[in-house]
């Protein structure tokens, strides 16, 4: 696939979709439509169990959507393309992670929180600045109270400060913060994490979870029983990770 503001590369069972357009990495209405482009064809791809999203330079993950973008001409297709984009993130039944080494504002900071997991460098920064131009982030306002408590959602919201590295680890935004002299190492062995594991036990526990995210527990926990005998025991992968711990061996996945 050939595209001119991204790059895109599938290697080890991780799907990478780098943001090409440093120092910055401002995400304009093409390059968003490149992003979700690119996600499909990682979504449907068989060898591919990890969807990573990261940036050119070690300057910004992203520095947000091109401002001109959000012009009355032009807001709704710039929305209608990145929300598709989040929600895709948010909702894909293959583990996203956000690969951070650097600035993460505006849309930025709502891509990588629309992963499911992120790895970041020390140096890097978490920030909605849009109330200082007079907007809001819509996927933030709705997306960082279910991740963050709802004081610190409404700080970064109505401030516009950011959160260093450190702080999202600690407020539950980051899964890993390591050094920038290890952070090449760091994403990799993140990934291994999840490439070693069965496909398709990997996509029946993220289908269970999304599906259960906004019930309450007691449909939540019938609905993730159910697809537990229906969905997730029905994969070859599961019987032959049961057996093979029984067995003392290792796993010899087919991801089905």
């Amino acid at each position: 696939m050939s595209f001119e503001n991204i790059l895109y590369e599938k290697a080890k069972a991780v799907a990478r979709i780098t943001i090409n357009r440093p120092p910055y990495n401002v995400l304009d209405i093409k390059t968003i439509a490149e992003m979700n482009k690119a996600f499909d064809d990682a979504a449907a791809d068989g060898e591919t169990k990890v969807i990573a999203v990261t940036a050119s330079g070690n300057k910004a993950f992203s520095a947000g959507v091109d401002v001109k973008d959000h012009s009355p001409d032009k807001m709704d297709e710039m929305l209608s393309t990145f929300d598709k984009l989040c929600y895709k993130l948010i909702s894909s039944e293959k583990p996203t992670v956000a690969l951070v080494n650097g600035a993460a504002l505006g849309g930025g900071c709502e891509v990588a929180s629309a992963c499911d997991m992120i790895v970041a460098s020390e140096k890097s920064q978490f920030g909605q600045p849009e109330i200082k131009v007079g907007v809001y982030p819509s996927v933030a306002v709705a997306l960082l109270p279910r991740i963050v408590p709802w004081r610190v959602a409404l700080e970064l919201l109505l401030t516009g400060d950011n959160l260093s590295a450190a702080d999202a680890k600690r407020l539950g935004l980051a899964n890993v913060v390591v050094p920038e002299e290890q952070y090449d190492e760091a994403c990799a062995k993140f990934l291994g994490r999840l490439t070693d594991k069965s496909l398709a036990v990997l996509r029946a526990t993220k289908r269970a979870y999304v599906k259960s995210l906004d019930l309450d527990l007691k449909p939540a926990l019938d609905l993730v029983e159910n697809d537990y005998k229906n969905d997730l025991m029905k994969t070859e992968d599961a019987v032959e990770g049961i057996n093979a711990f029984i067995e003392r061996r290792k796993p010899e996945w087919k991801n089905r």
